[in-house]
C-alpha cells in the first residue's frame, strides 16, 4: 500500500472594479463586517495551511493585514503557526479539519464565520502526494482516498466558503493545481485529479463570477519543501532529472508560490479569472524542448 504525505500544493477573485478584495501593502484601518465576528479584518481561509505552500501563504496574508483561518489535520503544526501569527499581532486561528468530509468542512465554515467573519479569500492547499505507480497495479483504496482529499476536498471547501463570499458579493478563490494539470505523469490518482481541479476552477469561475467572485488556480512545478527534500534524500526523487527539464536553474520555494497566490487575490488581478497560472521555473515551456531527440542548440 503506497504511503502518502500531507502536502500543501504540488510535489513537493472575482472582484469587480467597484468591489475588490485586495491584499493591502501595509495594514489599513479595519472595515465594518457582517455578523458577530470578533475581528473586523478581511478573512483568508487556507486549507492545508500548517506547512509548505499553505503555511507560506498564511504568513504572507497575515503580514498584509488578513485574519487567518488555518484548516489542516496536522494539529500540532497548525496550532504552532496560528500562535506565531497571533504573537506577531495578527488574528489567526487553527481548525482541525479533514477536507474530505463535507459536513466537517461546513461545520468549520460556520465556526470561522463566528470567530473571524465571512471568508473573502480561500486557498485550497490541502492534498496528498503519492509515489510513482501504475494504473494496473495501484492500490484502489489509496487511489480513492487521494480523490476524496485532493479533488472532493477542494469542492467541499469551495462550496462551504464560496457561499460566504456570495453573501459578501465579493471574494477570491485560488485552488492548488500543478504541472500535473498540464501533462501525463505516472501518478494515476494525483495526475488526473490535478487536471480535474483545473477544469473545476474554470467551472467555478463562470458560476461565481456574477457574484463578484474570481476563481483561479496556481500550477507549481516541484516546490522545494521539506517533503520534496526528504524524498530527494531518500532516493525517491532524482534532483538532476528534475532540474534538467526546467528553463531556470532554481525551483520555486513555497514563498514564491504564495506570492503568485497573493497576486491572483489582489486588485491588480481584478479581471483575471478561470486561469491556471504556472509557477514552474519554465517547466511547461522547457520539458519538450530539452528532451528533443536532436538535442539543444548550445553546449551543456
Amino acid at each position: 500500500m503506497p504511503k502518502f504525505l500531507l502536502q500543501t500544493g504540488t510535489e513537493t477573485a472575482f472582484i469587480s472594479s467597484k468591489c475588490a478584495a485586495r491584499l493591502p501593502r501595509k495594514k489599513q484601518a479595519p472595515k465594518e463586517r457582517e455578523g458577530t465576528a470578533m475581528t473586523t479584518q478581511a478573512v483568508a481561509v487556507i486549507t492545508g495551511g500548517s506547512n509548505g505552500i499553505g503555511a507560506a501563504t498564511a504568513r504572507l496574508f497575515a503580514s498584509r493585514g488578513y485574519a487567518i483561518a488555518i484548516l489542516d489535520v496536522n494539529q500540532e503544526r497548525g496550532e504552532k503557526l496560528a500562535a506565531a501569527l497571533s504573537a506577531n499581532g495578527g488574528a489567526a486561528r487553527f481548525y482541525a479539519c479533514d477536507v474530505s468530509d463535507a459536513k466537517a468542512v461546513d461545520a468549520i465554515a460556520a465556526r470561522v464565520e463566528k470567530d473571524l467573519g465571512l471568508a473573502e479569500v480561500l486557498v485550497t492547499s490541502a492534498g496528498l502526494i503519492p509515489n510513482t505507480e501504475s494504473v494496473m497495479d495501484m492500490d484502489l483504496e489509496a487511489h480513492d482516498r487521494m480523490w476524496r482529499v485532493n479533488y472532493h476536498g477542494t469542492i467541499h471547501a469551495c462550496r462551504s466558503f464560496g457561499r460566504q463570499m456570495i453573501r459578501l458579493k465579493r471574494g477570491a478563490i485560488v485552488t492548488l493545481g500543478s504541472i500535473n494539470s498540464l501533462a501525463p505523469m505516472p501518478l494515476p490518482a494525483y495526475n488526473p485529479g490535478k487536471l480535474a481541479i483545473a477544469r473545476l476552477t474554470q467551472l467555478l469561475a463562470v458560476e461565481l463570477g456574477r457574484h463578484g467572485i474570481r476563481v483561479n488556480s496556481v500550477g507549481p512545478t516541484y516546490v522545494m519543501t521539506e517533503t520534496l527534500q526528504s524524498r530527494v534524500d531518500s532516493g525517491l526523487r532524482d534532483l538532476k532529472k528534475i532540474m534538467d527539464v526546467h528553463a531556470l536553474d532554481t525551483l520555486p520555494s513555497p514563498e514564491d508560490v504564495a506570492l503568485a497566490i497573493a497576486f491572483l487575490c489582489s486588485a491588480e488581478a481584478r479581471t483575471i479569472t478561470g486561469v491556471l497560472l504556472p509557477v514552474d521555473s519554465g517547466w511547461h515551456a522547457s520539458v519538450s524542448y530539452k528532451t528533443y531527440a536532436g538535442g539543444v542548440p548550445w553546449k551543456e
